[in-house]
Parts: structure tokens; C-alpha cells; sequence
């Protein structure tokens, strides 16, 4: 038994500096500094972790403020990341995140143990206070890993953030082009009605064959499933919308505008796309943390390698014989796990092979994130194209045909199945201009997302839902 109070004393003092140097304390905000500089920055909206009635109350107002007038894509966006219960469940993760990082930078618990042994001559006493060293002089080390840890659980919750937002903002583009093409199948339908209508007073006065009635009569039934299809696909559409904002109850009055907005005057030119996305995307910048973690920790396991417990224990013992006074002795216990048959080299390997898988992902990750981001600018610069190839082009076109169709039917030089066919056909070149505009926002929305991060991003040429109206001649003429 080594009687060295001395040394007691340092590994005091010791223990209370490595205290004071690595623990670490819960943030004023919870963390959320990262996610509401990214929501501020990139997305130009606010967000809150609800925590309290007061934040609760404050979030609820502001979402019954913008529901108070009809939605925009920026709207719908900030009231899902106000409202979106998914949202603060991620920043729930946050702050267990952080409740880790604090236990994290906390030096162990001592262990206390008391041991009484009586016979008949002695009774003895033993007091024993047992100390982690290792973890004692690791505890610095293990705090910076802790800390990085945190910050990434911060990035996760800015990515989710944007995915978040992104989600909000497809399911808006999407609810809306659905309303403006049951809305277009609307007129569609009331056309094909009068067509009907009169085929049937013609055919019952003998001018028209039983052809021609019947191709009106089949383009008016196709036209009523379309439409019905086309109801069902907006209210689905409107449906996802709500549940990304978190709305129910009364909520669920608010109103979308009847066209998608309109397209810009130009398309943003991005020579830079794949450096910004290399710069700014949050799960890279997760990765890089990664990256570093596994380095501190590799240089951890390295010097603790030989070491696996690891402990000092302070003592005390009181021999009292029963007839006599009591005996007090005090020193110090070390234990040491000897490394006879494990020394250390198979943690090192693993530390050393799960710190190269993980340069690795992040060199593929690079790789991915520049396609990705060269091929959202693709479909971004594609879809504005074709998009604007319809506003400028097509419906023009589309138009001066339809008047001049009307000033011929006007001078009795066509007949009114000739007019209607032409108007069939102005509404599918109006559906596909609705679409094409439909992907233009989605592939901006796409844009961001390959350049900021938050999720998977929807393709933004996804082929339409809606089957188009007949454009055959049903007059036979």
C-alpha cells in the first residue's frame, strides 16, 4: 500500500483544471443559431423551435396573419417552417443533441465505497474514493469531438430546414397548376357541352350523320372523366400542401391564387453552380465534420491505445481492534488493465478503416453534388426554354388562329364544328403551357435545393397526370 497523499492532492487539483477547461454549457437559443442563420440567408424566411406556450402562441398568430389573404409560394414556405410539426421534432433532435455535448464535457462521477469487517478481536473500516483517470485526461479531447458532434446535429437540423421548405414550395407549384388545369378542363367541358347539344338538334333535323354526333358525344364524355380526374388530383395536390404547413381545423379556408405566377423576365445565369454547391450544401458541410471528428477520435485511440481502464482510487482504512484504539491507514490504489492478450490493434485498425470510409463517401459525395448541381442548371435553363418557348410562341400563334377562325365563321366561310375543333385545340396548347410553367418552378425550386441541400430533389420534367384533351377533328370535316 503506497501512503502518497501528495499524489492525491495532484490528481485533484488536476481533475478540477481538466473541469474547468472542457465543460461546456447549454446555449442561450438551444442551438438553433445554424439553422436560422441558413433559414435567414438561403431562404430568406424566419423559423422557431417551440418550446413554450409563448412560442406557440407567437408561431399560431403569425400563421393566422398569412393565411389571412390568398397564398404565395414564399407564404406556404415560411408557414411550413412555422407550423411543420416534423420540423420541430427535428429540433427536438437538436436539443437532445446538445443535452449529449453538455454530458459529453462532464468529468466522471467518483465512486464511493464503504466496507465494514468485524471479528472477534478487530472490526475494520475501509472508505474508498475511485477515480477514471483516463477519462479524466481524455476529457478535453472528448469534449472537442462532443462539440463537433453538436455542430453537425445543428447542420442536420438547417438541412431539414430546407427540406422542409423545398417540400413546401413543390407542393404549392404543384396544388396551384393542378386548380389552373381543372380550370382550363372546365371551359374545355362547357365547350364540349354546346357541341353536344347541338350535334343532337342537328342530327334530330337530319343535317349531321350519326358519325359526326357521335364524335361530339364521345369528345363531351372524355372531357367529364378528364375533368372529374382533374378535381380529384387537385384536392390531393391541395392536401399534401396542408400537410407539409401543418394546417387542420379552420385552417384549411385559405385560399390559392388561380394561376401559377409568371414566369421571370430572364433565367439567372450560374457559371459557378458547382463551386456554390460545394461551398453551401449542408450535407457536405456535415461530412467535412465527419471527417474531422474521425481524425481526433483516430488520434484518441492512438494514444489511449495500450490503455483500457484505468483508475485511482483515494483510501481509506480504520483497523480497530476491539480492546485498543483505532489504526488509520490512507493511500492510493491504481488498477490497470494489462494488455496481455488485446493491445489496442484492433481499435486502431477500425478507427483507421472507418476514417478512410468516411474520406471516401465524402470524395463520392463531391462527385454527386457536382452532377447534381449541373444537372438541376440543365433542366432549370430547359424548362424556362420551353416554358417561355409557349408564352412567346405558341399561345400567340394559338390566339391569332382562334380570331381568325372567328372572323371566318363570322363570314359564314366555316362552320361551327370547324371553330370548335380549333378550340379544343387552343386548350391543350393552354394545358401545356400550364405544365410547362408548372416545371419550370420545379426545377427552380430544384435549382436551390442541388445548391443549398435539403433533400432529394423531384425532377423537375416529371411527366404530366392529367390526360389532354382529344384534338382530332370530330367533324369529319
Amino acid at each position: 500500500m503506497m501512503h502518497t497523499p501528495s499524489l492525491t492532492r495532484a490528481v485533484a487539483v488536476l481533475a478540477g483544471a481538466l473541469m474547468l477547461s472542457a465543460c461546456q454549457t447549454f446555449s442561450p437559443d438551444g442551438g438553433m443559431n445554424v439553422a436560422a442563420n441558413v433559414a435567414d440567408q438561403e431562404l430568406h424566411k424566419d423559423v422557431i423551435a417551440i418550446r413554450t406556450r409563448d412560442d406557440a402562441a407567437s408561431a399560431q398568430a403569425r400563421v393566422q396573419h398569412l393565411l389571412k389573404r390568398p397564398l404565395t409560394a414564399d407564404t406556404a414556405v415560411q408557414i411550413a417552417l412555422l407550423n411543420n410539426r416534423g420540423l420541430q421534432a427535428a429540433y427536438n433532435e437538436l436539443g437532445i443533441a446538445e443535452a449529449a455535448m453538455v454530458a459529453e464535457s462532464l468529468p466522471p462521477n467518483p465512486k464511493i465505497s464503504i466496507s465494514r469487517i468485524a471479528s472477534a478481536a478487530d472490526i475494520e473500516i475501509e472508505r474508498k474514493i475511485v477515480a477514471n483517470i483516463l477519462s479524466l485526461a481524455t476529457l478535453p479531447a472528448r469534449a472537442e469531438i462532443a462539440q463537433d458532434r453538436f455542430h453537425q446535429a445543428q447542420l442536420r437540423a438547417a438541412g431539414e430546414t430546407t427540406r422542409v421548405a423545398a417540400e413546401a414550395r413543390h407542393s404549392y407549384y404543384r396544388a396551384v397548376a393542378s386548380r389552373q388545369l381543372a380550370g382550363l378542363l372546365a371551359e374545355a367541358q362547357t365547350a364540349a357541352a354546346n357541341a353536344a347539344k347541338l350535334a343532337t338538334r342537328l342530327g334530330e333535323s337530319g343535317a349531321l350523320n350519326k358519325l359526326n354526333q357521335a364524335r361530339e358525344q364521345v369528345f363531351y364524355a372524355e372531357v367529364t372523366a378528364q375533368l372529374a380526374s382533374a378535381h380529384q388530383r387537385a384536392a390531393s395536390a391541395r392536401e399534401r400542401l396542408i400537410q407539409v404547413m401543418g394546417l387542420w381545423g379552420n385552417d384549411l379556408a385559405f385560399k390559392l391564387p388561380a394561376a401559377l405566377p409568371a414566369l421571370p423576365s430572364r433565367q439567372r445565369s450560374w457559371p459557378t453552380v458547382e463551386r456554390d454547391a460545394l461551398l453551401r450544401r449542408i450535407d457536405i458541410q456535415i461530412a467535412r465534420i465527419e471527417i474531422e471528428t474521425l481524425a481526433k477520435s483516430l488520434g484518441l485511440s492512438q494514444a489511449t491505445r495500450f490503455i483500457n481502464v484505468l483508475e485511482l482510487g483515494g483510501i481509506d482504512k480504520t483497523t480497530r481492534p476491539a480492546d485498543a484504539a483505532s489504526d488509520r491507514q490512507r493511500g492510493v490504489e491504481v488498477e490497470l488493465q494489462v494488455p496481455l492478450f488485446d493491445f489496442g490493434e484492433t481499435r486502431l485498425r477500425a478507427a483507421e478503416q472507418t476514417y478512410m470510409q468516411a474520406v471516401n463517401r465524402l470524395a463520392e459525395k463531391a462527385i454527386n453534388i457536382r452532377s447534381q448541381a449541373r444537372d438541376a442548371y440543365r433542366s432549370y435553363r430547359s424548362s424556362y426554354d420551353i416554358a417561355a418557348h409557349y408564352q412567346r410562341e405558341v399561345l400567340p400563334l394559338r390566339k391569332i388562329i382562334s380570331d381568325e377562325m372567328m372572323l371566318r365563321y363570322g363570314a359564314m366561310q366555316v362552320d361551327v364544328f370547324a371553330l370548335l375543333a380549333e378550340s379544343r385545340q387552343r386548350i391543350a396548347a393552354n394545358t401545356s403551357a400550364i405544365e410547362a410553367q408548372r416545371n419550370f418552378w420545379l426545377a427552380s425550386t430544384d435549382l436551390s435545393v442541388a445548391i443549398i441541400g435539403g433533400g432529394a430533389a423531384a425532377s423537375s420534367e416529371e411527366t404530366s397526370a392529367m390526360t389532354k384533351p382529344a384534338t382530332g377533328n370530330a367533324s369529319g370535316h
